[in-house]
């Protein structure tokens, strides 16, 4: 009798994961995540920071302005949104600030 063998694929492939800022939470199960990359300029040699903004799904709202996230690369969610968070690695310690 052959055994059937039944490969369930839990790696998701190759996918790229950012860490990340939370700077905005204010469309339902969205966060727009600011990514900092610091790399060495090609001409002048001086460390330059360049920021990135990714739209992520959060899909229970869990995550909160200021928080550090882990965000992964999935498929088109929307026209902009292409990341899923995966992790809160760090939750914002300050209140968010009310305007008045």
């Amino acid at each position: 009798m052959a055994e059937a063998t039944t490969t369930v694929n839990l790696d998701r492939g190759n996918r790229k994961e950012r860490v990340g800022e939370v700077i905005s939470n204010k469309m339902t199960k969205t966060i727009v995540v600011r990514v900092e990359r610091r790399f060495p300029h090609p001409q002048f040699k001086k460390v330059v920071t360049a920021f990135s903004k990714f739209y992520a799904h959060d899909e229970k709202s869990e995550a909160k302005v200021g928080d550090r996230v882990r965000i992964q690369e999935s498929r088109p969610l929307s026209k902009t949104k292409r990341w899923r968070l995966v992790e809160i690695v760090e939750r914002n310690a300050e209140p968010e600030k009310v305007a008045v």
